[in-house]
């Protein structure tokens, strides 16, 4: 299951609407138990890590958490397995998704991502109609 975008993803990201926010859906699945550096936590935890860190550099550069939560039940799915949390978070384009995706920053916190995190769908979307 992956867990970070290939160049082509970033490609056809790239191909929406250029010169307004983007939301990116995040559905996250979590290891039962981290891998190092954060051996010895859930990988919820090792993920919050991240995601306590994540949240200053998207802010930094003027994105912002829209939402986040556990799943509780699915209610429709036909995709195994389901996930543990939600997040919307927005960006000011889709360039500077890519640009703090691709940071130093980024990078440097994304071990406890990887620690923590089994899969991942991240989901692009662009408001208006259907």
């Amino acid at each position: 299951m992956s867990i970070y975008p290939k160049a082509e993803q970033f490609k056809a990201l790239l191909e929406g609407p250029p010169n307004q926010p983007v939301v990116m859906l995040n559905l996250l699945r979590f290891k039962p138990r981290a891998d190092a550096p954060d051996v010895g936590l859930s990988g919820a935890a090792a993920y919050a890590r991240y995601g306590a860190e994540m949240r200053k550099i998207v802010e930094s550069h003027g994105g912002k958490i829209v939402w986040s939560g556990r799943v509780d039940s699915m209610v429709i799915a036909d995709v195994d397995p389901g996930y543990h949390a939600v997040a919307l978070v927005q960006y000011p384009s889709r360039a500077a998704f890519i640009e703090i995706a691709k940071s130093a920053e980024v990078a440097a916190i994304g071990v406890h991502r990887a620690a923590g995190l089994e899969s991942q769908w991240l989901i692009a979307t662009t408001p208006g109609e259907f």
